[in-house]
């Protein structure tokens, strides 16, 4: 039989496992219930509904009316067989059923998306109570790993999708990126108009505070004219405007229920980096200005780029040089 959320293959053949973790409200409606839930569980969907079931909305928020914004119609419900629960109608698959209180088995070892196995830990005991499906119908999957995966897309998604909900909640935030090696959780680096003197650590205590981004581990906070996509340029600001007596900040919080790095399951410590450009009134001497090429210099030298030789990769974009440490690499290998 088929697990409800990790596809992985299970002795019993009408008992499974429902993967609910301690920060998900799946959780917390399973830990508020006096006996059973019901579930039902659509395999094989149109990617916008299949995406919308992982999106971290806030609390009791319906996913299918998030896939219906996006998809710019409603998602088509039937009623289930077995269980009062509707299913999306073009499902490939839906296994339907529920879970008692307390009841509890090992689930375990899978190969997670930190790039790392998952010991087994208990968690609810998912009994099938029907199983339907179209004609000929696909059973789909997604392989994880070490990243970059195919789950990377469905984050990257989360964090341009949910951009503005973040800005409204903590409007002088610029923008925002989840590197995708940092498995999303890991990292964020964020832009901000500061206005204030300790207004990155303010932004730093709210991302903490917001949502599921409350399990990020680093925080990386960079002054508004800097692209949070180019870890470049970001790095730069890391390590040109970061004093590490002064800038950077240790706290402690939730961390992601499969984290394994902290000493405590789901509790460690978090790390603050401030490297937007200081005021006297934040303990910095008087701060130099950046070092900046002159419109008229810039047209002047873009115009020229062929006569003086020198090919550009186009996909680098903005008339930029692409710097690849490859080559370095290869030749430090040597």
């Amino acid at each position: 039989m088929l697990a409800g959320r990790r596809g992985a293959v299970h002795h019993a053949p009408r008992r499974d496992h429902e993967g609910s973790q301690i920060h998900k409200d799946g959780r917390a409606d399973y830990l508020a219930t006096n006996g059973k839930i019901e579930v039902a569980v659509a395999l094989g969907l149109d990617p916008v509904t299949a995406y919308a079931a992982s999106a971290p909305l806030p609390k009791h928020i319906d996913e299918l009316m998030l896939a219906g914004f996006l998809r710019g119609e409603p998602v088509d419900l039937v009623k289930a067989k077995t269980v009062d629960l509707e299913v999306p109608a073009n499902a490939e698959i839906v296994l339907e059923g529920y879970i008692d209180k307390d009841e509890l088995a090992d689930e375990g070892p899978f190969g997670d998306h930190t790039g790392y196995y998952t010991p087994p830990e208990p968690f609810p005991v998912f009994h099938l109570t029907a199983i339907t499906m179209r004609r000929g119908a696909i059973y789909p999957s997604i392989v994880v790993g070490k990243p970059p995966q195919e789950d990377a897309w469905l984050g990257k998604a989360t964090e341009r999708i949910f951009l503005p909900a973040v800005k409204l909640t903590v409007p002088e935030i610029v923008d925002y990126d989840l590197p995708i090696a940092g498995a999303f959780h890991n990292c964020c680096i964020v832009s901000i108009r500061k206005a204030f003197p300790g207004h990155a650590q303010k932004v730093m205590h709210a991302i903490w505070g917001l949502g599921m981004l409350s399990l990020t581990k680093a925080v990386v906070v960079v002054d508004e004219h800097v692209d949070v996509h180019d870890y470049a340029e970001v790095m730069f600001r890391v390590g040109a405007n970061v004093d590490p007596k002064r800038d950077v900040l240790i706290t402690e919080g939730p961390l992601d229920h499969l984290d394994h790095a902290p000493t405590l399951q789901f509790y460690g410590g978090k790390i603050g980096i401030d490297a937007t450009h200081k005021s006297p009134a934040e303990g910095a001497r008087e701060w130099p200005l950046e070092i900046e090429m002159t419109p008229e210099v810039r047209a002047l030298v873009a115009r020229r780029w062929a006569e003086y030789g020198i090919d550009l990769d186009a996909a680098a974009g903005n008339g930029r040089i692409r710097q690849d440490a490859r080559p370095l690499r290869r030749l430090l290998r040597r």
